[in-house]
């Protein structure tokens, strides 16, 4: 009897539990981010849309994605507002908090800063980033933060740099001041990071540049990272310009097995931006 009662319990409880998971699963699909889009070009809309949810459709982990189009006013996003660990990408902000407060001092970086700044960009390299962060130190980088609109980005603690929360939102935010004429960096400071941001080494020219067309110049910043919870974080930031366009385009994303799935990811998705793009 006690035997016939406990398979019993056991039937129900799992009974139970499946109808919570069939009663929460329309639920959740329907909170579910979506991709976003919208543009001044009739029909990219709507085809950007269909096809960067195509992309990601079948990828596991959390994947953010932003791009902006000057030239036809186009716009996605997916996830802008999730926060995701940095890890190297935000060596762009700080080499534009290094520019931005050299200007308010009137001053020229020095032959120091300019090697850690090329090491940091081209390269990606950690120790020079290190020198750099505790050089500017939190109250430097936080009033560049502000200074650029980018509220969402919350500095790592304890030159922690890659702990350094940072969302889809304030990527771009960041990469539309690098790309156009504004009061925060000098047109020289400006041109300074893109010329850095073109010169990656070859073996991390990978993510948002992935099939764009030869006609086009881009500059990228990826950033990878493993931690025990959240698998590898693998982003890429990017931007670009010819065939009639002046885009930008960042990719965050965690969850992923491996680096390599991650990138494959975020390839993904650029390769179709850059070809609707293309075709518009």
């Amino acid at each position: 009897m006690t035997r016939g009662i406990f398979r019993h319990t056991k039937w129900v409880a799992a009974g139970a539990l499946a109808a919570c998971v069939a009663a929460a699963t329309p639920a959740a699909a329907a909170t579910a981010p979506t991709v976003s889009c919208t543009s001044a070009k009739a029909g990219l809309a709507d085809k950007l849309k269909r096809d960067i949810t195509s992309a990601v459709s079948n990828r596991s982990g959390t994947i953010a994605v932003g791009l902006y189009d000057r030239t036809t006013n186009t716009t996605c996003t997916l996830r802008s507002s999730t926060a995701y660990d940095s890890a190297s990408v935000v060596k762009v902000t700080v080499l534009a908090t290094l520019l931005w407060d050299a200007k308010k001092h009137n001053r020229y970086l020095t032959d120091r800063e300019t090697t850690l700044a090329k090491a940091m960009i081209t390269k990606s390299d950690n120790d020079a980033t290190s020198k750099l962060w505790k050089q500017l130190g939190l109250t430097k980088i936080k009033g560049f933060l502000s200074a650029a609109g980018m509220t969402q980005t919350k500095p790592g603690a304890n030159n922690y740099w890659g702990l350094t929360q940072i969302t889809v939102t304030d990527e771009q935010k960041l990469l539309k001041l690098i790309t156009a004429k504004n009061s925060v960096l000098s047109d020289n400071s400006r041109a300074y990071i893109l010329k850095l941001m073109g010169q990656v080494i070859s073996s991390q020219r990978w993510g948002t540049p992935y099939g764009v067309g030869s006609n086009i110049s881009w500059h990228v910043k990826n950033g990878w990272l493993q931690r025990s919870t959240h698998g590898w974080r693998v982003h890429s930031v990017g931007t670009f310009t010819g065939g009639g366009h002046d885009y930008m385009i960042t990719v965050l994303t965690h969850g992923n097995s491996t680096m390599n799935y991650g990138i494959t990811t975020i390839q993904g998705v650029a390769k179709v931006i850059h070809k609707d793009l293309a075709a518009s």
